[in-house]
Formats: C-alpha cells, structure tokens, sequence
C-alpha cells in the first residue's frame, strides 16, 4: 500500500480507503452483518489501509459503531472520516429519501459529540459537511466554527462531502476557493470525470485534497454490472439508467486497446487512472466483500499511467470515447 498526504491537512492517508457504507447500508442489495463487517473491516488494516470513510447517517451510526469497536485498541494507527449534517435523529429514512439537513453550528456541535461516542475517540481526524447546499457553504460562521474545531483538537481536518448524485460543481469550486478545506469528496471516475477534472486543478492551486468515490462507475468498470443485471429494490445503482450503462459498455470496448497495452483488466486501469492524479488523496471503491478488498488494495502498487497514456484518455474521453451518443 502506498500513501499519500491529505491536502494542505500533511495527514498521511491510504491511497485505497475504505468506503464504509456498504456495512451501514444494504444500498447494494447486499446485508453484510456485523461479523463479516468486523472481517473486512480488519483484513483492511493488514492490508495497510489506514483511511476509513464512514458517516453518521450510514445505518443512523451503524457505520461508525463498527469502526469504533473494531480499531478502539488500534485508535492511533487509524485515520477516521465522517460525516455530518442530516439530522437523523428526529427523522426516519424511507428508501433512498433524503433526510433533513441541519448544516449550523449547535447541530455541528452535537452531531460531532455523538460521532466521537460511537468511534470511541475524542478526537476525528476527517470530519466532512454532507451533501451541503449552496447556503450551507456560504455559511461563513460555519467553516470558521471548523477551523476552531482543528486549533482546539477536535478535529484535524475538514472538508466537505458532495453528492449525492455527480455534478455540484458551483458548490466545490466555491468550497475549495473560499474556506480552508483540506479536501474535497467527490464521484470522480474515467467515465464521469466532469466536474472532478476541475475539482482537480482548483485543488492543487490551493492545496485541497481529492477524495474520489464511485471509482467504478458503479460496477460498470469493475464488470459487476451489465445491461442485463437485474437491481434488487434496495439497491441504489437502479437509478442508473439502462441507455447509460449500455453507452459505459460500449466507451469500456474502446479503452481496451490501453489497457491491453500495460496488461491490466479494466478494473486495474479504471483505479489507477485515478491514481494517476497526484491530487487525488484517497480512492473509495464500494467494498462487499473480503475478495473484493483484497482485489482493490493490490492495485495501490506505484505504477500508474505516464502523461502520455492521460493525454490519451483525455482525448478519447473529449471525443466520447468515440461512441455514438444515439443508443440503437
């Protein structure tokens, strides 16, 4: 495992994290239960990941309870993000609804005390606002009230969280120009690499980290999911439409050619294009499994794309990677 420094924070991070929500969550027509989450949750460690992302709306604190319990001995040797900003405590998720956001400084106050309970810390080294809105992030009190958070120990960094679909770039822009963010999360992959490819120059003009999630376009890139795969209904990859994953299929026919020529699977490729990238911190694949963990961390190895190869993939991703955008 490598490892890479988190924005202007010098925190020194995993660059394969674990993205917890899949032990929180069954939003991938999976129940991981809670001995198989402790499983992966430790094989992770031995395989040197040491960035866990987690969020107090994943299983209302199912989540970040796990993580707790799990690392509770080992606290030093882990780097704990979460999230904050849904009130969950007075509202109930139905389906794939959106809870109220509370993105102020008593909630923040409160949230952050309920987070630390569950990790069983007294302090949070990545501490990230949730799916904020334009006013949230405009909310200058807010941030300051963060930045007194780092100085008092708190916390040692944060940043802010978008989502929950790809896109929200008037929010990162403004977040990574006018606060002091280590980092910024978002869906950055090889074929949705918009608005992240500005994310990615913003951020190295002011030191901000690049937390990329959904590095696997879902499933598409790691071949899990197909034209004909079948969602069940808690599964949240069902809003991707069909025409889209049968156009991603059809760019991944043409990004063989390049990923032939370094003798790597799409997967391989998909991840280390993002490698490629010295702005990005930590990648987040979706993790279901043990096997699926252990396929993830061996392609943190050092040997990524040359800017060359980018310049490649830029122009085929500039010229849709030669698909018609009409689906027969």
């Amino acid at each position: 495992m490598n490892y890479r420094k988190l924005g202007r924070s010098n925190i020194p991070v995993s660059e394969i994290g674990f993205g917890a929500w899949t032990i929180g969550l069954n939003w991938w027509g999976k129940i991981i239960t809670e001995e198989e989450s402790k499983k992966m949750l430790r094989r992770a460690h031995d395989l040197g990941i040491t960035f866990y992302d987690t969020a107090d709306i994943y299983g209302k604190g199912k989540s970040e309870k796990l993580i707790g319990e799990t690392f509770k001995d080992i606290r030093e040797q882990i780097i704990y993000s979460t999230k904050w900003g849904y009130d969950i405590y007075n509202s109930d998720q139905v389906g794939h609804s959106e809870l109220p956001q509370k993105h102020d400084t008593e909630f923040l106050k409160f949230a952050l005390k309920q987070s630390l309970s569950r990790l069983q810390t007294d302090y949070i080294d990545v501490y990230s606002l949730h799916n904020p809105k334009m006013y949230a992030i405009q909310n200058y009190e807010l941030f300051q009230h963060l930045d007194n958070l780092v100085h008092e120990g708190k916390i040692k960094s944060h940043g802010v969280a978008l989502g929950p679909a790809i896109g929200w770039e008037d929010e990162g822009r403004y977040s990574i120009r006018n606060h002091n963010i280590s980092y910024l999360q978002t869906v950055y992959n090889i074929l949705e690499q918009e608005p992240g490819s500005k994310f990615l120059s913003e951020g190295a003009e002011r030191n901000v980290g690049i937390l990329a999630r959904v590095p696997d376009a879902s499933g598409v890139l790691t071949g899990k999911v197909t034209e004909k795969t079948n969602f069940d209904k808690d599964d949240h990859r069902g809003n991707r439409k069909k025409e889209w994953i049968a156009q991603a299929l059809k760019k991944i026919e043409n990004m063989k050619d390049i990923a032939d020529d370094k003798g790597w699977s799409i997967t391989e490729l998909a991840i280390k294009f993002i490698l490629s990238q010295p702005q990005i911190s930590v990648v987040l694949p979706t993790i279901t499994s043990i096997e699926e963990l252990e396929r993830f961390a061996e392609l943190s190895d050092g040997k990524y794309l040359n800017q060359n190869e980018m310049r490649r993939i830029s122009v085929m991703y500039n010229n849709n990677f030669y698909v018609d955008t009409k689906v027969s």
